[in-house]
């Protein structure tokens, strides 16, 4: 008999005695490290995680140029263990911005500064990703510690809105202009400009931004969206806009490079965009197989939003959507704990954790949960580990 009470175990290991005591012990298998520090691919990009860094508008900007805060801020992230590392929303034109100080990618200058920034992430060992949008109806406001209300041109705002429907976002809002055949074709022309410049910048992942009620969010939503030609009515028509998008995206992407998508799962408001349709389109998109990944985010459409707010409580929408439709998702939504971010990839309930206000408290979040959850191989950067600090 083969004395297996002298086998060597190594840490992780999962030991059987069921048939025999201690000279049956049996190795079954090796615990792997915990989901949350897995690598992930998709397409031909590898991340050392499954931990990303939510795009957030930090509304710091000049004229749409990046500068040292963003530089700071995204490195941090970077050199703090996130795997995936993504701008805030930046605006494909100067009246696509939501506030005067968001980041824009309408000019080659541009697109050299958040170089520098794509570049110094990349080197942390982190996947330098950008997210692209248009805020429609909800741009020209003041940045949210001067009151997010709508700004006048003689306040630094903009008159010339956009979007799905001459519809304001709410009382007091700008109405705007309702997007002709023409107006369109520009948009989705500056888009692929945008795209372009993006890669040239170096970024590996890119984004479109769907969600919280900005430009593509104001075609899919019936809420918004009251147009009777081929862009509205029905869903095929409301989805228009956002395919098209994806195909001017993907006309100057590489096809090697990763698409994501965010999406508002559901307006939260009676008769709006809801998790049915978002089902129906996470299928149409996988069936495409132009979009690796939905965010799946929520609301932002309509202020009658009636919002169920907890830890993770968006996370059922990414579950739905990855179940339903067999596209990967990302979860997004107070996920402040290791052993939430956790349970969510062990149960299937998506293939990324997305975290803003966590990663906001603390850059190196991603560094402190490896060592909650007893991650091997996730190292501190050698500036900052104990042996070289005197």
């Amino acid at each position: 008999m083969t004395d297996h009470a002298s086998t060597p175990t190594e840490p992780g290991a999962v030991i059987d005695s069921r048939s025999g005591g201690e000279d049956e012990r049996r190795i079954l298998r090796r615990d792997p490290d915990p989901h949350l520090f897995r690598p992930v691919q998709f397409r031909s990009v590898k991340a050392r995680n499954r931990i990303m860094l939510s795009p957030m508008c930090q509304y710091s900007g000049d004229d749409g140029f990046s500068n040292d805060w963003h530089f700071m801020h995204l490195g941090a992230r970077a050199a703090g263990g996130a795997g995936w590392v993504f701008t805030e929303a930046v605006h494909i034109e100067p009246r696509g911005r939501i506030t005067p100080h968001c980041l824009g990618l309408w000019n080659d200058e541009q697109r050299d500064r958040l170089a520098r920034i794509a570049t110094f992430v990349e080197a942390q060992g982190a996947v330098p990703g950008i997210q692209l949008g248009h805020a429609g109806r909800k741009a020209s406001v003041g940045r949210p510690w001067e009151g997010a209300r709508p700004l006048t041109p003689a306040e630094g705002g903009w008159a010339d809105l956009v979007s799905a429907s001459p519809l304001p976002y709410a009382r007091g809002w700008a109405t705007p202009e309702a997007m002709s055949l023409d107006r369109i074709g520009e948009s989705l022309a500056d888009l692929g400009a945008s795209v372009r410049r993006a890669r040239e910048a170096g970024f590996k992942a890119l984004e479109l931004h769907g969600a919280h009620g900005y430009l593509i969010h104001q075609f899919l939503s019936p809420l918004s969206n009251r147009r009777d030609d081929a862009y509205g009515g029905s869903f095929e028509g409301r989805i228009r806009f956002l395919l098209e998008s994806i195909e001017a995206t993907r006309a100057e992407w590489p096809e090697e490079l990763p698409l994501f998508l965010r999406i508002s799962c559901t307006d939260w408001v009676e008769g709006g965009w809801d998790l049915v349709q978002t089902v129906r389109l996470a299928s149409l998109l996988k069936e495409r197989g132009q979009v690796d990944l939905i965010d799946c985010s929520s609301g932002g459409n309509d202020p009658r939003q009636a919002i169920p707010i907890h830890p993770g409580y968006q996370v059922p929408l990414a579950q739905a959507v990855r179940a339903r439709s067999g596209i990967a998702t990302g979860a997004v939504g107070l996920i402040h704990s290791p052993d939430l971010a956790e349970s969510v990839l062990a149960n299937g309930q998506a293939d990324l954790v997305i975290l803003g206000r966590a990663l906001l408290a603390d850059p190196v979040w991603p560094l402190r949960a490896a060592e909650a959850l007893k991650a091997r191989n996730v190292a501190w950067p050698r500036q900052y580990e104990r042996s070289n600090i005197f």
